[in-house]
């Protein structure tokens, strides 16, 4: 990607070189960058340059009577997830202990002068195996020696451990520690450990292991918040297999910060001169909908509370990998964790696979979203910033093998239990089949110039399969310039297009969709809007730069952000009938280790922190007043500009939706009509005085929607209502009719 990556190693903060190989354009094609006169522009405008400011009166007609009225599309507002920014790994995944199995560390991709395209050119700790395991976040006590271990794997899918060596003179306390993802939360809870640990036989001298104690404890304080014991009295740990051990820790305090960590330790009387191997160590919280190896709350209530209709998982670049073999491999992402081969993420850090296929299944389960299933398309992006064919791709006559993984991977989501991959599913404690209804082959495959022989293969293969899935595209007409092609959508397939835009764009886009099936020749395709976001303000080229210079980039979404943003939405509820789903991207950024900005939710370790940005206020906002009709507006005074709208009614209760935003410095008079009486009014703002505010991690109430207050005198009763709606705002006005 153009855009700076940023890694954390061992609580140090690296910048990395620009990286092509990720690159997450908003139009498809790789932009030059800006003119030098643009270092000149404000960074906090006054104004959206596409925008009209005035304060002209508008007169609406809203008819709820006779034709025109159209279906809203059910699942338009819904969330794209993928493991970026440490927002899995780190993140959502609940998991507290950082590189619990010593599967791989972190690396940077940057630009080599001597080479075409990215290199790895950063490794942590100075690796000489790039992305090899290491002891990051580990600590010895009372004088063990911790080292890696090859020699007694767990498992094939976790081939290296811990080795603890005793002193041969130890006594008192003795073991290590683990630091947590740069620390981690501390609160009244229980919390759940568990590691495996073999004892090196010829060493096993020591006379009654009575058993090992597993600690919270303060680094700010120096104090043990909360502890438990494992006792092995009755119980020996054996030098043949791998014991697991598990138990829950209970804590009844706070702690003061995120500056904690896990503690194993024995008494060193009771193991001198011993050596332990362990593997797999972890410690989860509570979890969301208490689910094992689930989700951290406070950031799953963050995409629950949004009301998302539907998730799209598991990617985004992340599923495609750095080479073909990297890539995420759906069925090493199942099962016992113990068996879950890890992998390098393509973001620069290393997944373990712990949030897998099955978690993301029980996920959208849990918030009952629909699933959109991406699935591997035979693109892998190989550090080569994409070449003359974009990336490495599966040779054509290779292709069936690339369909029959997909084909698996649906089979595990939805055989039955007599099928191979279903029985696996059941095997893994969910017999009941998971319903997919939709189905990305690939992601952002306009990068690459293979696309137009695997477009086909995958959708026809699949359809053939599950001719009621709908298929949806990851191109169209991207690939013009770069590659010269331009994808076929059959009918009742769906396009998914990304944009990472200036706000202008985005409302210049608000009447792109009115008729785009007909202006593109594609009258039964539909959209998904799969990734967007405000990327950088205004410029006079338009043209994003994704050097990202402070003057110009969008590090945390502006209420500029939202009101662009929500132009754009009120343009695809317009649309019904085209644009059936929308997601903002990237959803999470861990702010002490991230590749993007912005992001809809920032986080650190402390929940207490985490932070909905206005661009997720603006979401909820428009996702809690659906309706279940649009309904025809005209504009008999006034027009579009500064003023955006789009009218629902919800049927059931009868209340009708005035969604609005004022994209102006003016305050707009506005008067609407109705054919049939409403007996109440109450509405919904998201504004603030300053067009450039935004919400961050210590200030993360800035800019959020607040109840309208009508002036006194204000109609809230008949057929014709009258309101001033105020400068650079986003306004949901609900009008009860029954």
């Amino acid at each position: 990607m153009l855009t700076s990556t940023f890694s954390v190693f061992a609580g140090a903060l690296l910048l990395a070189a620009p990286s092509a190989a990720n690159f997450k354009p908003g139009h498809g094609l790789k932009q030059p960058l800006r003119p030098r006169q643009d270092s000149t522009i404000s960074p906090y405008p006054d104004y959206i340059n596409g925008t009209t400011n005035n304060a002209n009166p508008v007169t609406l007609s809203v008819a709820t009577q006779g034709g025109g009225r159209n279906a809203t599309a059910p699942l338009l507002y819904g969330w794209m997830f993928e493991d970026i920014s440490h927002s899995g790994e780190g993140g959502l995944y609940g998991e507290l202990l950082v590189n619990r199995a010593f599967q791989g560390s972190a690396s940077i991709s940057g630009m080599d002068p001597l080479l075409n395209g990215t290199a790895i050119i950063g490794t942590e700790g100075g690796q000489i195996i790039p992305t090899g395991p290491t002891l990051v976040g580990y600590g010895s006590l009372g004088g063990a020696r911790l080292q890696l271990d090859l020699y007694h794997p767990l498992s094939a899918a976790i081939p290296v451990g811990m080795e603890v060596d005793i002193p041969a003179n130890a006594t008192g306390e003795v073991g290590f520690f683990n630091t947590g993802f740069w620390g981690f939360s501390l609160t009244p809870q229980t919390y759940t450990a568990s590691m495996y640990v073999l004892v090196n036989g010829p060493r096993q001298h020591y006379g009654n292991l009575s058993g090992v104690t597993l600690s919270l404890r303060s680094n700010t304080t120096g104090q043990t918040l909360a502890s438990t014991r494992i006792d092995l009295t009755n119980t020996s740990i054996s030098d043949f297999s791998y014991t697991y051990l598990e138990t829950t820790i209970v804590s009844n305090v706070t702690a003061p910060d995120t500056n904690n960590t896990f503690v194993v330790t024995f008494d060193g009387a009771e193991v001198a001169g011993a050596s332990f191997f362990f593997s797999l160590l972890s410690l989860f919280p509570e979890t969301f909908h208490n689910r094992t190896n689930g989700l951290r709350p406070d950031l799953a209530y963050a995409i629950s509370d949004l009301k998302p209709a539907f998730l799209r998982f598991p990617g985004g670049n992340n599923i495609e990998g750095n080479s073909i073999a990297n890539r995420w491999i759906w069925n090493n992402t199942i099962g016992p964790l113990k068996d879950r081969v890890g992998r390098v993420g393509d973001w620069g850090y290393y997944n373990t696979n712990g949030l897998g296929l099955m978690e993301f299944l029980l996920w959208s389960e849990d918030m009952n979203m629909e699933r959109v299933l991406a699935v591997y398309s035979g693109l892998s992006l190989d550090f080569s910033g994409y070449g003359a064919l974009g990336g490495t791709s599966y040779p054509e006559d290779h292709m069936d093998e690339v369909l029959q993984y997909a084909l698996d991977e649906l089979e595990f989501c939805m055989g039955n239990t007599s099928t191979y991959w279903g029985n696996k599913r059941a095997e893994f404690g969910h017999p009941e089949p998971f319903q997919i209804n939709y189905v990305e082959i690939g992601n952002e495959d306009w990068f690459s110039g293979t696309y137009p022989y695997r477009f086909p293969i995958m959708y026809n293969g699949l359809k053939a399969a599950y001719p009621n899935i709908t298929l949806i595209s990851s191109a169209f007409n991207e690939a013009q310039k770069s590659f010269n092609y331009t994808i076929d959508l059959p009918p009742g397939s769906m396009w998914d297009t990304h944009h990472y835009e200036e706000p202008s764009f985005f409302l210049k886009q608000f009447d792109y969709f009115d008729n785009w099936q007909e202006e593109t020749n594609n009258p039964n395709v539909t959209v998904l809007i799969g990734e967007y976001s405000v990327y950088q303000i205004d410029t006079p080229s338009g043209v994003v730069n994704y050097s990202n210079p402070s003057n110009l980039h969008i590090q945390y979404p502006r209420l500029l952000s939202a009101i662009a943003e929500s132009v754009y939405l009120l343009g695809a509820e317009r649309n019904p009938n085209t644009v059936k789903m929308t997601s903002y991207a990237p959803s999470f950024q861990n702010i002490r280790g991230y590749n993007w900005t912005p992001n809809l939710v920032v986080f650190d370790s402390d929940p207490v922190h985490t932070t909905k940005s206005v661009s997720w206020q603006m979401q909820s906002l428009f996702a809690h007043y659906r309706g279940t009709e649009t309904l025809p507006v005209t504009d008999t005074e006034g027009g579009i500009d500064p003023l955006w709208w789009v009218a629902v009614m919800d049927e059931p209760s009868g209340e009708i939706y005035l969604k609005m935003t004022n994209s102006g410095n003016h305050t707009i008079p506005l008067t609407v009509n109705f054919d049939l009486p409403f007996n109440s009014v109450n509405g919904t703002i998201l504004t603030n005085p300053d067009l450039n505010a935004f919400n961050y991690l210590y200030n993360s109430t800035a800019v959020v929607s607040v109840p309208v207050t009508f002036p006194a005198g204000t109609n809230t009763t008949g057929q014709t209502f009258t309101w001033g709606v105020p400068p650079y705002s986003i306004n949901v006005l609900q009008f009860n009719t029954r």
